[in-house]
């Protein structure tokens, strides 16, 4: 069972219809024990960064999810769910994140529409397992007004270019893996790259 964690923000239902849509068994829940007991995890999330740490804690999720991060087990994190993975964002002012990617979350510079919403390309280098069968290029779909920003050298990236920024739109680090994007709002390539993550639980199990 893959475990989508609920903590007060994102759009679960539509993950959660996503995952039923490829034959993927998953639950929408917000009990620290199914989360430790899930053979994958997935954080989804929209709204504030600040907010979402907040009610993680108040939940006692975060230390399910710190466990869940270990490298051990399959996670997916998308858009809010993946900037929480940073060390800090510049949202509200500075505020920590999970640290387990370090980097900060900044707002996009003037001069574009913000938030940037709706299609926009994403490359590749083909490394990704997410991107299976995925070509370079491929539209997905956006909704944000922050984009990750990290250095680290051993991070896979899939990128995306909105004005005169380039940001990291997916990473892998191990069996950890996030998108900026909504893959269950990205129609075919989203749901290809859904398939993908459950071929990647499966082969864990």
């Amino acid at each position: 069972m893959i475990a989508i964690i609920d903590y007060g923000r994102g759009n679960l239902g539509s993950v959660e219809k996503a995952f039923e849509r490829v034959g993927i068994p998953a639950s929408v829940t917000e009990d620290p024990r199914a989360v430790d007991d899930a053979a994958a995890v997935v954080l989804p999330g929209d709204g504030a960064f600040h907010d979402a740490m907040t009610n993680l804690g108040a939940r006692g999720l975060v230390e399910p999810l710190r466990r869940a991060l270990d490298g051990t087990r399959p996670f997916l994190g998308i858009c809010l769910g993946y900037q929480l993975l940073f060390s800090t964002s510049e949202e509200f002012g500075e505020g920590r994140g999970l640290d387990v990617i370090p980097g900060v979350v900044r707002r996009f510079p003037a001069g574009r529409k913000v938030p940037h919403m709706g299609w926009n390309r994403v490359g590749h280098d083909g490394s990704l397992a997410l991107f299976a069968g995925i070509p370079s290029g491929a539209h997905f779909y956006f909704v944000h007004s922050y984009y990750p920003e990290t250095a680290r050298p051993d991070l896979q990236l899939a990128w995306c270019d909105y004005g005169s920024v380039r940001f990291p739109a997916a990473v892998q680090h191990g069996r950890i893996h996030a998108t900026q994007f909504h893959p269950e709002k990205s129609q075919r390539w989203g749901l290809r790259m859904l398939e993908n993550f459950a071929a990647i639980v499966k082969g864990c199990s």
